[in-house]
């Protein structure tokens, strides 16, 4: 026999959801370079910071979807998750998109230099 209360339990959970999630996000998709612009809090004052990299992991999970950010600064690899239907972030934009054969790109980690270096998609 099957429980129908967890059905209703997600139907219930959706439904609250729906209000928080964004409709302007582009797709975002693994080997993409793309742009956040995200507002953070320093005390009483309010700034804009923008911020660019790799996406080199995506997880999707209604309201809870995540990407993860990877770019090099100063010889250090940064790796960053973001929020993606945060309410602190303003702008997704999508600057280069990448040809890749994974679906996560921890390999990079690895790599310096120009081996980062990812193969252009033309649409």
């Amino acid at each position: 026999m099957i429980n129908n209360n967890t059905d209703n339990k997600f139907d219930i959970i959706y439904e609250i959801e729906k209000d928080y999630i964004k409709n302007t996000i582009p797709k975002i998709e693994i080997g993409d370079k793309i742009k956040i612009k995200k507002i953070i809090q320093e005390g009483s004052r309010e700034r804009i910071q923008l911020s660019e990299g790799v996406v080199i992991c995506k997880k999707n999970n209604n309201l809870n979807q995540t990407v993860t950010i990877r770019k090099i600064i100063q010889n250090v690899g940064v790796e960053r998750v973001y929020l993606v239907h945060s309410p602190q972030i303003i702008n997704i934009e999508i600057t280069k998109k990448s040809k890749v054969r994974k679906s996560k790109l921890y390999y990079l980690r690895k790599k310096l230099g120009k081996a980062t270096k990812l193969k252009q998609k033309f649409n």
